[in-house]
């Protein structure tokens, strides 16, 4: 591994809101998968990191992360590299369940290969989901790294998580050029023409897709 960027962090704090109730085997008799709407303290843990990312995730606010990160100059790695890497992330969302990211990495690859034994790229996609977290290493507030993502640059949907509520501090709310249906986009303008809110997600759909352009390969967003 060589970093070309210093780490700010060795052993950085993230509640990843995405894995708090992944449909493992350990956890489906503790949890309903993905149930946001828990009364207790990792519930609201979970809803302050949804709506500090709704409040901070601006057309601008992604333009900055793009600027940053875009450059794929913090550091150079193999995928094994990467993945040991998150097992220094400290996950605040379950202190009595020690499930390292790899272990989720491994379990996620394993699982596709038994349904879809013959769909090798699927595999790999199962095993490197969740390596834009290294991101957190740089100093990234948890919001802007876990979660799930969606467009910005127009309407927010009612549909995402925690709803229209979780979005009233963005200030894209009262730009009358980002808060109509279709924003800044045209109707039938295609996916890969739409921005998505900055996190682990885009950023390595992000690194993919640069990287694979320079052997040849595009990545479907």
């Amino acid at each position: 591994m060589r970093l070309l960027v210093g780490k700010i962090s060795e052993n950085p704090g993230l509640l990843d809101t995405s894995e708090l109730l992944r449909p493992e085997e350990a956890l489906k008799d503790k949890e309903a998968f993905r149930d946001y709407n828990k009364d207790d303290e990792l519930g609201a843990r979970v809803k302050r990191t949804y709506y500090e990312m709704h409040s901070n995730q601006s057309v601008d606010f992604v333009a900055s992360k793009h600027e940053k990160w875009l450059k794929f100059n913090h550091m150079e790695a193999t995928v094994m590299e990467a993945l040991d890497m998150l097992n220094e992330l400290v996950d605040e969302s379950d202190p009595d369940l020690d499930l390292p990211n790899i272990v989720h990495a491994f379990q996620t690859a394993e699982r596709i290969r038994e349904v879809h034994p013959d769909k090798d790229w699927y595999h790999l996609v199962g095993l490197i989901h969740d390596m834009g977290k290294i991101m957190a290493f740089y100093g990234e507030p948890q919001w802007a790294v876990v979660g799930d993502t969606f467009p910005v640059g127009c309407k927010f949907a009612p549909s995402i998580v925690f709803g229209e509520d979780s979005f009233k501090e963005n200030k894209d709310v009262k730009d009358e050029r980002y808060n109509t249906d279709l924003g800044i986009y045209k109707e039938g303008c295609g996916f890969e023409n739409v921005t998505m809110s900055w996190g682990h997600d885009e950023y390595l759909y992000q690194v993919l897709r640069n990287h694979m352009a320079k052997v040849g390969t595009k990545i479907p967003r």
